[in-house]
């Protein structure tokens, strides 16, 4: 049953919310760089108004 009283309280260990915080900043990492960095015009074309968006640049 919900207890509102624990509602906003994260109950994850150090570690866990490390391990999460890790994931996030590889996955971030590859999306930035991964596609950013891509040959490929399918993908360079898919991500570039976020690109520039993010003042990332592309060309």
């Amino acid at each position: 049953m919900f207890n509102s009283s624990t509602a906003g309280i994260s109950t994850r260990s150090l570690q866990d919310r490390m391990a999460i915080g890790a994931i996030a900043l590889l996955l971030g990492t590859f999306l930035v760089l991964g596609i950013g960095f891509a040959h490929s015009a399918t993908i360079h074309n898919a991500a570039h108004d976020t690109r520039h968006a993010l003042t990332f640049p592309c060309h």
